[in-house]
């Protein structure tokens, strides 16, 4: 005898109680791959000087805050500063008694406190101290860098992640401004992209199976039935049972343009019984409302065509991706059936439900041994290539095929900055950009401007005796990126582009350097999502830049 309850009978885990509402974001999957991560936060490069208010890093920890609540792996927090009095006024994660002390340390002690699962890390040096250990960034999965820092910090510490394949976040939040940008691996692919439900939903009407066939030959006596059940067949079947009579008028052939499938929606509007004393025929109204985007070939998606024909995918060795190897598979089902595996989910619709489920099942069904085929391709594969890791995963074959019509592979770039050894590209977009009279790309640059402010100032060893605030130092930094601009096309920058900058580079000079709580806190949220779509490798990241503007309380997203 056991005291246990039967499967059945049992609640959820105290786990599933405590992160119920971001399970049903992110699936026990995404619940994992963030149980799994440990995250990097590079919180300052040391203080400014006495002249200065320093480098706050609120929007930093704002950030890990929002990725310890939902239960992160763990983090640490890299931090040469100690916390001042300009600390207490805008960061919630410090108290009076911190004053003095180690900003990484207290900042961590009491972050560890929103969630006992997650552990916590912390370390009062610079960052370039502890990367000479081979083995500090490979235990972290992201890596999140609060600016302004020392280009000298930045350039080796994106380098060193993209060779290791660790995405970097680095971001600004300086009085009303705020900006972010993302670095992923060369090479990103998402599979749990979470579409529209409407477009996962392959009927396969013009391409149906024989089990299928036979549920909707069942309907050859439509006209027999009583009302009740005439206005409960599902809407499925009846496009099915309608689509056969169509074909044998039309020379075999389904509806293929628009005017034919405006015809075919009128025949079926016809069949409708217009009165029926059970209420009406809601299920022929659905019939007719999906006809257009039901009622067409299949097509392979350009993006996913695009993956089919990538190097990666074609060539597999040991060393593949599990996503390679599976997305392998998925083309050579493609090659054999023209299709893509079957999704299995069904819309609602009228019907009653015993049908219902009698077609889910078959829908069902067909998925199970379309994942079945797959999964026996995959070992192939892995056979083939001498894999010597663990084998993939059922359910992640399975849940690749689920979402195949909507994979994507994003394409990484560096940190965007203007700079002597910018890409080309890459300031030709910003010129562009701030061409437009209503574009936030101006903050963009006014933060681009500030770190060479700071660099400048913490390269020299003058923090003491040189203030952020500096007028000279604004001007002959804006001057030189203005200028980097300008050599693009050779075409200067104009008055009104000036006045743009200037507007932005005012509000940074104004806050000294410092952050607004609110503004952090916001950013810091914006951050934490993207974070949080990198590690569960679900949605779809930034890419790659984001610009917020707290004072018009606009935000633009830019492509650098």
């Amino acid at each position: 005898m056991t005291d246990a309850f039967p499967a059945t009978l049992t609640g959820p885990t105290s786990k599933e109680r405590k992160y119920d509402r971001q399970l049903r974001l992110w699936a026990a999957t995404g619940q994992q791959a963030l149980e799994d991560s440990r995250v990097l936060l590079v919180n300052s490069d040391g203080p400014l000087g006495q002249h200065s208010t320093g480098v706050s890093g609120v929007a930093g920890v704002e950030t890990l805050k929002n990725l310890v609540l939902p239960g992160i792996g763990g983090f640490t927090i890299v931090d040469p500063a100690t916390v001042t009095e300009s600390d207490l006024g805008v960061n919630f994660f410090l108290e009076e008694e911190s004053l003095g002390k180690s900003r990484a340390e207290e900042t961590c002690r009491l972050l560890r406190e929103l969630n006992p699962d997650v552990q916590g890390y912390h370390y009062s040096k610079r960052i370039e101290d502890l990367t000479v250990d081979p083995d500090f960034l490979p235990r972290h999965k992201l890596i999140i860098i609060s600016g302004p820092i020392r280009r000298s910090t930045l350039a080796p510490l994106c380098w060193q992640a993209k060779q290791l394949g660790i995405p970097v976040l680095y971001l600004h939040s300086v009085g009303f401004l705020s900006t972010f940008s993302v670095q992923l691996p060369a090479e990103f692919p998402i599979v749990e992209t979470h579409p529209d439900p409407e477009s996962t939903q392959d009927l396969r009407l013009l391409n149906p199976w024989p089990e299928l066939v036979a549920a909707a030959s069942k309907l050859e006596a439509l006209d027999t039935l009583d009302d009740h059940q005439h206005g409960h067949v599902p809407y499925i079947l009846l496009l099915l049972h309608f689509l056969e009579q169509w074909k044998q008028t039309h020379d075999g052939s389904a509806p293929k343009n628009y005017k034919e499938k405006t015809e075919f929606r009128e025949f079926v509007r016809g069949q409708a019984r217009t009165s029926n004393p059970e209420g009406g025929e809601e299920n022929f109204d659905e019939a007719v409302s999906a006809v257009l985007k039901t009622i067409s070939p299949f097509e392979l998606r350009s993006s996913i065509r695009d993956i089919f024909n990538m190097e990666e995918c074609q060539q597999l060795t040991s060393a593949s991706q599990d996503f390679w190897i599976i997305a392998s598979a998925i083309k050579t089902f493609h090659a054999s059936h023209g299709v893509l595996p079957l999704p299995g989910s069904l819309p609602d619709m009228k019907a009653q439900s015993a049908d219902y489920v009698a077609l889910q099942n078959i829908y069902k069904t067909k998925a199970r041994q379309d994942v079945e085929e797959v999964t026996a391709t995959v070992r192939q594969l892995e056979s083939q290539i001498g894999r010597e890791s663990p084998a993939i995963l059922d359910k992640e074959i399975e849940v690749f095929c689920k979402n195949a019509a909507h994979i994507k592979v994003v394409r990484g770039r560096g940190i965007p900055q203007i700079s002597i050894d910018s890409d080309a590209s890459t300031l030709k977009k910003i010129r562009g950009e701030l061409n437009s009279e209503d574009s936030l790309i101006s903050i963009f640059i006014a933060t681009q401007i500030l770190d060479s402010v700071v660099d400048e100032i913490q390269s020299s060893g003058l923090e003491n005796e040189r203030s952020i605030d500096d007028s000279a130092l604004w001007h002959s930094h804006t001057e030189r990126i203005l200028a980097l601009l300008t050599g693009v096309d050779g075409v200067a920058v104009d008055t009104a582009a000036r006045e743009q900058v200037g507007r932005a580079i005012k509000e940074l000079r104004r806050a000294q350097g410092g952050e607004l709580h609110n503004v952090s806190s916001l950013t810091g949220g914006l951050v934490a999502q993207e974070a949080l779509k990198v590690l569960t490798r679900q949605y779809g990241p930034l890419d790659n830049t984001s610009v917020f503007d707290g004072a018009r309380s606009r935000t633009e997203m830019y492509r650098l």
